[in-house]
């Protein structure tokens, strides 16, 4: 967690932060999400409470000063009073709102059950807003072979590596930049670490395996801390989230897949849909391979499959015939 996040926060939320990463194994992001939601709040109840003059913006509003006392002075009426104010302003969605609400609701969890601020947890049925799930975005089978078939430059070998993982493993692209070459056995298995320092177990295809074959023969030896990564970068270290995520642009880019709002994580959207509707996986075999927590969120995939058969009876050819119109005579004979 970068340490400058904690300079503006009280102790109790300095000891929240710290407790969402080493005790329950939220990632650094995850942890500087929650910072900045709980920031925010704690902004506002400052200037809603008359803490602060009301001409303060809200990027000069300091935190630090707000007591546990103040915390139990904070109403649910308060706290929707705060809802309502992310509703108006630029936060306005709801996957955003929703994100706050889960906040909210950790934090006051922790303080009920752990730091013993309150009693009873006054959040607990803080309802979440409902999020409008759409379906995913992922490239036909078709794309995928031309994505692959397109991979060329003086890093070629590896990025047809990163590729061919994405497509064929549905890893997401923290779990390939943290992959490590002790994480490839010998029984043709890799090991990932995904969400909450989660760890699962994948299956290497054959196409996977000739292609981290093929880039462990030019993978650069390296004797940094990160030599045990499996891609490295030009300067020698561990490969960055954001480099991959421009391999993957500039690949899509070369193979005329551009502009179609695929990104790297739709190669993972793209390895599942592949997966479950040529490869008949089951759907709970499909949640353990993805590292779903929630079968509900592997459950899209379903949804992605029907879609496919409404819109294949929508293009059959008889699809736009008409009933003839009869005639009178037509309409009287026997």
């Amino acid at each position: 967690m970068n340490s400058k996040i904690l300079d503006d926060c009280p102790q109790y939320l300095k000891d929240f932060l710290f407790y969402m990463e080493t005790i329950k194994g939220r990632s650094s992001r995850t942890v500087e999400a929650y910072y900045i939601d709980l920031r925010t709040f704690l902004r506002f109840i400052k200037k809603h409470k008359g803490l602060v003059d009301k001409k303060t913006t809200a990027t000069n509003i300091k935190i630090a000063d707000i007591t546990l006392e103040h915390i139990k002075e904070i109403t649910l009426s308060d706290i929707y009073e705060y809802l309502n104010y992310a509703l108006s302003n630029r936060d306005n969605n709801a996957k955003t709102r929703s994100r706050k609400v889960s906040s909210l609701r950790s934090f006051y969890k922790y303080l009920t059950t752990k730091a013993n601020v309150f009693e009873e947890n006054p959040v607990l049925n803080l309802e979440v807003p409902s999020i409008k799930r759409s379906l995913p975005k992922y490239l036909s089978l078709e794309e995928s072979l031309d994505l692959l078939t397109h991979i060329d430059g003086k890093d070629q070998t590896r990025d047809y590596c990163i590729i061919t993982l994405f497509l064929n493993c549905g890893m997401r692209l923290s779990e390939l930049v943290g992959i490590n070459l002790t994480d490839i056995k010998d029984d043709n298995t890799l090991k990932v670490t995904g969400k909450g320092n989660k760890e699962r177990i994948l299956y290497l295809n054959q196409a996977c395996l000739d292609a981290i074959a093929a880039y462990k023969k030019v993978r650069p030896i390296v004797q940094t801390a990160d030599k045990n990564a499996l891609f490295i970068s030009k300067q020698g270290r561990r490969i960055s989230n954001r480099r991959v995520e421009q391999i993957v642009d500039q690949c899509l880019k070369t193979a005329g897949l551009s502009g179609k709002g695929y990104s790297t994580h739709k190669l993972r959207h793209t390895a599942a849909t592949l997966m479950y509707q040529h490869g008949g996986v089951d759907i709970r075999l499909l949640q353990d391979m993805l590292g779903h927590a929630n079968l509900g969120t592997t459950e899209i995939y379903t949804h992605v499959s029907n879609k496919q058969l409404e819109e294949a009876v929508k293009r059959n050819p008889l699809s736009g015939v008409k009933a003839r119109k009869t005639t009178k005579k037509e309409d009287t004979e026997d």
